[in-house]
């Protein structure tokens, strides 16, 4: 039908403008958050752009369903304003009849909302997590830019090198001050190198001296020097993680782990679906727009709904969490409560019920009115 295939490309325009929008946004987003957190030492700011690039791959699911719900209803709007609805409404068609062709455009959409709620999102979580983990396990020493004073992750050390190889496992005059067993000690030596000792990493220095201190007293000192001295390094050879976050865990392992977490991370991701379903038609109902009045209000109100319905979908995940309602029970009430609200209103709006009832009002207002009898009528009047 030329008006379906019409409506799908102007939708298609309008979705297309919207995302790109709205992925312009979060990728500004992240990208001053990722900055913080490089700053604060979480992040390696060599891989800043690639974190955010994972970021803004897990929120696809979020960002696909608001541009679908902001297409729908701006498009709808506009056909309500140039009167193209009236045309519409005249040959015969009601409102309820705009269901199959959103639907038509919407399903690609929705497919790929369901692939990055199962797939993209935990994958994207583990890829950063597991680049934020690897860079925060590294060994204090290579933590050490040559020529700056770093501390290690404790803050209880403070490294300097002047110079290092380029794999990062020897390095020249090297300065380290640190605080142990309420002495501050103070190592110097001309060189030093990286070696694996049962597992924990290991800073061998050569050639060097070592000075210690007590913090509380002035007497006390003690200098020593040494050919060869080993210092814990932090970090280990082969760090690993025994727990991963529900969120990056992949969504075959949530149904097999059935527990209370996974029970809530599968309610969203599969709510995420759901939801984008029920965006369609609400964004039906609500674009019904008075020409003279303009179309910002129901913008606001459609984004106002869009806000509401997703704090809801993450404020179940917590519950279902948490063990205070069960995924099935409340996916139930949130999903199937906001379809059955939905399909009423669209049932409502189809029927046109509101302007029927005006009408028989009008009809029985004018029908209690008196008649006036023809002989009072004056003709020449």
């Amino acid at each position: 039908m030329l008006f379906h295939s019409s409506l799908r490309k102007e939708l298609s325009r309008s979705f297309g403008a919207t995302l790109v929008v709205l992925v312009t946004i979060v990728m500004t987003m992240m990208l001053i958050r990722t900055l913080g957190l490089a700053s604060k030492g979480s992040v390696n700011p060599q891989e800043v752009f690639l974190v955010m690039a994972y970021t803004v791959l897990g929120y696809m699911p979020t960002i696909l369903s608001l541009s679908l719900f902001i297409a729908i209803v701006g498009t709808l709007s506009r056909m309500y304003r140039d009167s193209e609805m009236v045309i519409w409404f005249s040959s015969g068609r009601g409102l309820a009849d705009f269901v199959q062709p959103l639907l038509r455009f919407a399903w690609p959409v929705l497919l790929l909302i369901a692939a990055m709620a199962l797939v993209g999102w935990p994958w994207a979580n583990s890829q950063t997590i597991g680049m934020r983990q690897q860079y925060e396990q590294r060994s204090d020493i290579e933590r050490v830019t040559p020529g700056e004073f770093r501390e290690s992750s404790g803050r209880l050390r403070v490294f300097f090198i002047d110079k290092d190889t380029p794999d990062g496992a020897t390095a020249t005059n090297v300065f380290i001050w640190a605080v142990e067993r309420g002495l501050q000690i103070t190592t110097s030596a001309r060189s030093g190198r990286i070696e694996d000792i049962d597992n924990h990493r290991f800073l061998l220095l050569s050639n060097g001296q070592r000075l210690e201190r007590p913090l509380f007293t002035e007497s006390g000192l003690k200098i020593s020097e040494f050919k060869t001295y080993g210092t814990r390094a932090g970090g280990s050879s082969n760090a690993t993680g025994d727990s991963t976050p529900t969120r990056a865990r992949s969504t075959l392992s949530l149904l097999r782990d059935r527990s209370d977490a996974s029970l809530g991370e599968l309610g969203w991701r599969f709510g995420m679906l759901l939801a984008a379903i029920n965006f369609v038609l609400l964004a039906l109902t609500v674009s019904s727009v008075n020409p003279r009045v303009g179309r910002s209000g129901n913008l606001v109100f459609a984004l106002f709904a869009f806000v509401v319905y997703y704090n809801l979908l993450n404020l179940g995940q917590s519950w279902i969490s948490s063990g205070r309602y069960g995924m099935g029970s409340f996916m139930l009430l949130l999903h199937g409560g906001v379809f059955l609200f939905a399909t009423a209103w669209l049932t409502l709006r189809n029927n046109n019920w509101s302007a029927r009832r005006q009408a028989r009002a009008s009809a029985a207002t004018a029908g209690a009115l008196p008649a006036v009898p023809p002989s009072r009528i004056d003709p020449t009047s």
